[in-house]
C-alpha cells in the first residue's frame, strides 16, 4: 500500500506549529524524557506498535511491525537556515530479507525518518525526503519512491552490519532536499517516524533515540 505523504498532511488540519529550542537546537522528539507529546498516529496498513520503553538506561521508542504500516508524524515547522542538521540515534534487531526496495512490492523499511515539506493549498505539491535503514540498497543511495516522484529515499544505513548497535546519525536536510529536488527549501513542516512491513509482510523491530534539528 502506498505510504502516500498526503494523508500525513490531511492529519494536520487545525493543529499548531510546535517549538522547542535549546543551545542551538530546536527539539524534535524527546523520549528520553518520556515525551510523545504532539507525535500523531498515522495508519497506511494496520498498525506498528509504538511505545516507550527503558532499552541500554536510556527511555527510547520502540517500534515493532508485523505486516503493518504506521507511523507517528509531528507538525513542527523547521526554519533550514537556520538549523540545517537533522540529528538521531536509531537500531534495529536485523534489516529486512532479501528487499529490492525501488519497487512497490518491497517499499518497507526497518527504520526510516522522514521530513515533509507542505504543499498548502496546492496539496500535490507536498513533498518528502526519507532517510533509512534498507535491506536492499547501498549505503548513501539515493531513489525515487516507488509510489510518488514527490518522495525521495536516501539510504542512511543498509543490511545488518551494525544491527542490534545503536548508530548515530546527522544529515544536512537542505543539501539533501537540494539535491533530490533540485531546488532549494528554506522551511520543513513536519517529520516523522515509521517502521514498516506491509508491503513484503515481514516483521520488524526498532528503537528510536531523541531527535533535534542544529546549527553544525
Amino acid at each position: 500500500m502506498t505510504k502516500n505523504i498526503i494523508q500525513l498532511l490531511l492529519l494536520f488540519a487545525g493543529m499548531h506549529f510546535s517549538q522547542a529550542i535549546a543551545d542551538n537546537k530546536v527539539i524534535v522528539a524527546n523520549f528520553s524524557q518520556n515525551d510523545l507529546q504532539n507525535w500523531k498516529p498515522h495508519s497506511f496498513q494496520g498498525n506498528t506498535n509504538y511505545s516507550l520503553i527503558k532499552k541500554d538506561q536510556l527511555v527510547v521508542l520502540k517500534a515493532v511491525s508485523q505486516n503493518a504500516a504506521s507511523g507517528l508524524v509531528k507538525k513542527q515547522q523547521i526554519d533550514l537556515k537556520k538549523t540545517p542538521f537533522l540529528n538521531w540515534q536509531w537500531k534495529v534487531e536485523s534489516a529486512l530479507y532479501r528487499l529490492s526496495e525501488t519497487f512497490k512490492d518491497d517499499d518497507d523499511f526497518a527504520a526510516r525518518i522522514y521530513v515533509v515539506v507542505d504543499g498548502g493549498v496546492f496539496f500535490w505539491n507536498t513533498l518528502a525526503l526519507n532517510y533509512v535503514w534498507s535491506s536492499g540498497q547501498e549505503k548513501n543511495s539515493r531513489w525515487d519512491n516507488p509510489f510518488s516522484l514527490n518522495s525521495k529515499m536516501i539510504s542512511v544505513e543498509s543490511g545488518d552490519q551494525f544491527k542490534n548497535q545503536w548508530r548515530a546519525e546527522k544529515r544536512n536536510v537542505f543539501e539533501d532536499l537540494r539535491q533530490s529536488f533540485k531546488r532549494d527549501f528554506r522551511f520543513i513542516d513536519a517529520i516523522a517516524i515509521m517502521t514498516d512491513t506491509d508491503n513484503s509482510g515481514q516483521s520488524a523491530t526498532a528503537y528510536y533515540g531523541d531527535i533535534y534539528f542544529s546549527d553544525k
